[in-house]
């Protein structure tokens, strides 16, 4: 289908006229499967298109959009993206369009997951739902593709089909519960049944929570908890109009020691383990970018306003997000954590006592330039103690430095995983970090909230 949606961003340039201009056709079609008490209560399916024309006139852009394909509808974008365009302000560091550049050879797209229906998911579902006896269970398996074209008058023509499969599944009783996901670009690496089961068993330990005094302790970061907190800290940290604003905690860190020298973080579309892609949204291609080497601070991610900014016209990363998305800036979306040695006992074990957590919700940046994030535990949280996992534990408020936690590192896993950190309620755009467990002296908690449930 990727032939077909670029032949229809060239289609589109064509009513643009003699004006320098690109045109990104964005389609998805999705199908879901919500499901909760344990019953399939909204099997869905998406199918939509944009089309984006966008006319740059020396400093001055105009962008419109339409979901209608017919001539007419075309003709009107373009009317529109011109008059936008001649009454926008002047941008000085506006680049010109990008030139036809050679992508990577990536692989994103399954045929299988490609074709799923909705049916066939609520049957997955529901075939699931014994796996949790005594609870009930609340979540989404979802399946997609998404196709991505960008048509330009400077010769740039990319297309590419990228598929997505994700799971949530959330088991609850009265006053216990517990969570679990997984992800990848192929459904059938989704087992339904285990992502119920785990969160099922881990919810039947989750009865008679204790709360905790407030205070700084060890934990251990399930992949799922801290593949959320490293997103999070990523928009602050790791975008390259922060760094250029000076809020990004990495202004002025550049080269130096930040992290502990067992973590390495890169971000690379490219890399078959993620959700890879070849291009960005400007038709850019990717590149992989080493943001923490060993603990020391290497770069951030660019687009092209933000490289020009910069003073390097050529220096995108390939990081350019659509332009429907809010606060436009470069985006790591395939950040990758190098793996340790640790067990999953292990990482109980090199903390000895302290806490052990599943999920984190609720996040906030509370202090971008130090990397503070508040936010709360939930639905698997318990105490370590003799480097085992001990009694359950309610939901905790915290607010922590995700540099301390990252510079206090005990252990590293060595079972890296896709996680969720995407929800499906904008354009579908596969993205999910690659994270180990992580296993930390420095987590602080100021606060008790909810017992586990609902």
């Amino acid at each position: 289908m990727s032939d077909e949606t670029l032949a229809l961003a060239r289609h589109a340039l064509g009513f643009v006229g003699d004006d320098t201009a690109e045109v990104v056709v964005h389609r998805e079609r999705a199908t879901f499967a919500r499901y909760a008490r344990s019953h399939v209560f909204q099997p869905t399916v998406a199918d939509d298109q944009t089309i984006q024309v966008r006319v740059v006139r020396g400093r001055r852009a105009g962008t419109a959009a339409t979901n209608a394909t017919t001539d007419a509808a075309l003709a009107d974008v373009a009317r529109r993206a011109r008059a936008a365009a001649e009454h926008a302000p002047p941008e000085p560091d506006l680049p010109g369009l990008p030139q036809p550049a050679p992508l990577p050879a990536v692989d994103g797209f399954d045929p299988a997951t490609a074709a799923t229906s909705a049916a066939e998911l609520c049957e997955v579902v529901s075939d699931a739902m014994p796996e949790a006896p005594g609870l009930e269970l609340f979540g989404y398996l979802t399946t997609a593709v998404s196709e991505v074209a960008l048509a330009s008058s400077a010769g740039v023509a990319v297309s590419q089909a990228m598929t997505d499969a994700a799971a949530v599944a959330l088991a609850a009783g009265d006053s216990m519960s517990a969570y679990a996901d997984a992800v990848s670009v192929r459904s059938s690496d989704i087992d339904m049944a285990r992502v119920a089961g785990e969160a099922t068993e881990k919810a039947l330990r989750t009865r008679k929570a204790a709360t905790l005094e407030p205070g700084t302790y060890a934990a251990v970061l399930e992949p799922c908890a801290f593949g959320v907190l490293l997103q999070e800290f990523s928009r602050v940290a790791f975008r390259s109009r922060e760094l250029l604003d000076e809020t990004s905690y990495l202004t002025g860190r550049i080269g130096d020691p930040v992290f502990h020298p067992d973590l390495t973080i890169v971000d690379d579309g490219t890399d078959p383990q993620t959700l890879p892609k070849a291009f960005d949204a400007d038709g850019v291609p990717k590149r992989r970018v080493p943001i923490v080497e060993a603990g020391v601070a290497r770069s951030v991610v660019w687009d092209r306003v933000t490289a020009a900014q910069a003073g390097d016209p050529s220096g995108s990363t390939g990081h350019a997000v659509p332009r429907a998305w809010e606060n436009h800036s470069p985006t790591p979306l395939n950040l990758i954590v190098a793996p340790g040695q640790a067990s999953r006992e292990e990482l109980a074990a090199a903390i000895g006592d302290g806490i052990w957590i599943t999920r984190l919700h609720y996040l906030s940046v509370v202090d971008p330039r130090a990397g503070v994030i508040t936010g709360m535990t939930r639905d698997g949280t318990f105490r370590i103690r003799n480097g085992r996992i001990a009694e359950p534990l309610v939901n905790l408020r915290f607010t922590t430095s995700f540099p301390e936690l990252a510079r206090d590192v005990a252990a590293v896993g060595s079972d890296p995983r896709l996680v969720v950190v995407d929800h499906f309620y904008e354009q579908r755009y596969p993205n999910a970090p690659l994270v180990p467990g992580l296993a930390t002296t420095s987590f602080r908690v100021v606060g008790n909230g909810s017992v586990p449930g609902l």
